[in-house]
């Protein structure tokens, strides 16, 4: 197989606010701004290179593709991400992990998970 993952592309109507959550969230950079497009550096918690490219329309609906954040400290990232500007959408738990639903400032579905013992 000679196809690996190179980015993950965020739809979005405003790249440049989104480029300031995404990095102060993953401790990335802006590696390239096209305006309509803008590159960021995953940082060391990523990864992966992550695009947001603005388009007309309004988010509606679920994402049908999000990023999952994994962290052995999911109350205080979750803290931190609020304080940036993530909202809370819902709390998951079955055997083995749980996770967080949050949405960067647009609306857009992320997650935050941690592993756990099965007797935590």
């Amino acid at each position: 197989m000679t196809l690996r993952l190179g980015m993950v592309t965020i739809d979005c109507a405003d790249p440049r606010r989104l480029a300031g959550f995404w990095t102060s969230v993953l401790g990335g950079e802006i590696a390239a701004d096209y305006d309509e497009y803008i590159v960021l550096t995953g940082g060391e918690q990523a990864g992966v290179n992550i695009g947001l490219q603005r388009v007309p329309e309004p988010k509606a609906g679920k994402n049908r593709v999000h990023l999952d954040l994994g962290t052995d400290d999911p109350a205080r990232e979750i803290e931190r991400l609020v304080a940036l500007g993530a909202r809370r959408v819902a709390e998951h738990d079955v055997p083995g992990l749980s996770w967080t639903v949050l949405t960067d400032p647009e609306g857009n579905e992320f997650c935050v998970s941690t592993h756990h013992d099965e007797g935590s």
